[in-house]
């Protein structure tokens, strides 16, 4: 099967309906399909498997009852099609009776239909799309691997009609990142911006090989913990959930950040985290009440790293994608946040990320911490890091940059992963012999704490231009002229230490500096 001529079919068709208006809602219609087909073949399992299994939809609605054209002429199609879904399908699945006694399984049906619509005003091109998706055969274990793939070109529409940068994250990335933090059978994985999934499934793909019992099926079923709160990502995440065999999705539709993280008790934590949370937004100030006072950030992404720090197990490993802004940023927040990483983790690794992994979609440069919520052995007092390592990963020979033509992969990781089982530091110099970059160097905790925490180590020895909008270039100045006014300030005091003069620089002289 050709998945991105499936794609394309199904894009063709619904550009023709008057009633879909943008990629967006072409998607949402995609979807809500995929998973009924989706759920449809898994019931099919589940009465094979479980004694006198009833379906939570009721008969006439399930997928194989109205959608499946059997050629016989008595399939729904045009104005007949259309009164079926508008009236009668989505009503009765937004309103199944469900409570808390209601397996998981079959409440995810009503939860994933809660926030969905249906647009489409040519019940002919209805039929049409219906006929595609039904096309395939999600019993058959090459077309029910080859969704993983329709997965992907969906999300890349996504991404070109600009809606979703934050769903989708290279699955080079996750891979890795899951592969180093060497998830196990019994262990729970959790991703709270969990979008469609793609750390959930790297999760998941990891384990797949290791089941050996029906021990081991009942520990790779409750593996994965998942929060996401946009409805079209969640959508995606739990059917992609149901196409690798999980039976029962634990993945909530809800705001991560919307209680306070001292309210989270040991059965909210995960033995294993991998996450790549938005950035680059703001957060409103109820949210930002949720967490401790010196820790109230204005941005996500930092808040997103506190979260992940108070629901991660005792001994729990962290992998997570952050930008450039948390590295070097100075404001106090940040600072403290840094600095219990620091104190109450250990933060062993960052690893620096070329500036295109997401390219075209962002130019944004990213780096992935890697953290465990243990002391280190041999840490010193006040600390539970020995030593962070920074590694940069550069660009793989014969490469400018990453697109779309070609991604990121799996292989381009092996430096990282050769370099880590092994460490050493790499510096790079010139014919002089003199230092002129840092490619691997560790720091001790110490050393950070002295400069402020400044993360911003091992850069690329060149940047590469890019042209940013205005807000952001200003944002990004703002930032930066700050970091080096309190790196200035600092070595003042020291030099004023030094000569025994007690003189204060006032904020008005730091603005003729250059």
């Amino acid at each position: 099967m050709s998945v991105t001529n499936l794609v394309k079919r199904l894009q063709n068709e619904m550009r023709n309906d008057a009633g879909i208006n943008g990629d967006a809602q072409r998607i949402e219609q995609m979807v809500w399909m995929f998973f009924l087909k989706v759920y449809d073949a898994q019931e099919e399992i589940w009465e094979c498997t479980k004694d006198s299994y009833t379906s939570i939809i009721p008969e006439n609605l399930r997928w194989r009852n109205w959608a499946v054209d059997d050629k016989s002429g008595s399939a729904l199609t045009g104005e007949d099609l259309l009164k079926f879904v508008n009236n009668e399908l989505f009503p009765t699945l937004k309103a199944l009776p469900v409570n808390e006694n209601t397996p998981r399984g079959k409440a995810i049906v009503k939860m994933v239909f809660a926030d969905l619509n249906q647009y489409m005003k040519d019940g002919i091109i209805l039929r049409k799309l219906v006929n595609i998706i039904d096309e395939v055969d999600f019993s058959d274990a090459e077309d029910r691997h080859t969704f993983g793939d329709i997965y992907e070109g969906i999300l890349k529409d996504l991404q070109s009609a600009g809606n979703a940068g934050e769903f989708y994250t290279p699955r080079a990335l996750t891979d890795f990142i899951v592969q180093q933090l060497h998830p196990e059978l019994g262990e729970t994985f959790g991703d709270f911006t969990s979008g469609t999934g793609g750390f959930l499934t790297s999760c998941l793909n990891y384990l797949k090989p290791r089941i050996k019992n029906s021990k081991d099926e009942v520990k790779y079923q409750n593996t994965i913990v998942g929060q996401e709160w946009k409805p079209l990502p969640y959508l995606l995440s739990i059917t992609n959930m149901l196409v690798h065999d999980i039976e029962e999705p634990n993945i909530t539709h809800g705001d991560s950040l919307g209680k306070k993280v001292q309210d989270f008790g040991d059965n909210d934590k995960v033995d294993c985290i991998g996450m790549n949370p938005p950035y680059g937004g703001a957060t409103g100030a109820s949210a930002k009440m949720n967490f401790p006072m010196d820790m109230r950030s204005s941005e996500t992404a930092d808040l997103f790293i506190v979260l992940i720090m108070y629901r991660l197990k005792k001994n729990g490993r962290a992998g997570v994608i952050i930008p450039d802004g948390f590295l070097f940023g100075t404001d106090g927040a940040k600072l403290a946040i840094k600095q219990k990483l620091l104190r109450d983790f250990n933060l062993h690794t960052v690893i620096r990320l070329p500036g295109s992994i997401f390219s075209p979609y962002t130019s944004i440069a990213t780096n992935i911490l890697f953290f465990d919520n243990k002391k280190a052995k041999d840490a010193p007092a006040g600390f539970s890091t020995k030593e962070t390592w920074f590694y940069r990963l550069d660009m793989p020979e014969g490469y400018k940059h990453f697109s779309k033509t070609k991604p990121m992969r799996l292989e381009h990781c092996k430096p990282i992963a050769d370099w880590w089982e092994n460490r050493e530091e790499i510096l790079e110099t010139n014919d002089d012999g003199e230092v002129v970059s840092e490619k691997a160097r560790r720091f001790t905790p110490a050393e950070l704490v002295e400069m402020d925490c400044n993360f911003d180590q091992c850069k690329f020895p060149k940047e590469e231009e890019e042209v940013l909008p205005p807000a952001e270039l200003l944002e990004d100045y703002h930032k930066k002229r700050a970091a080096l006014d309190k790196k200035i300030d600092k070595k003042l005091e020291q030099i004023q230490k030094l000569l025994g003069l007690n003189v204060v620089i006032p904020d008005s002289d730091r603005g003729s500096r250059s």
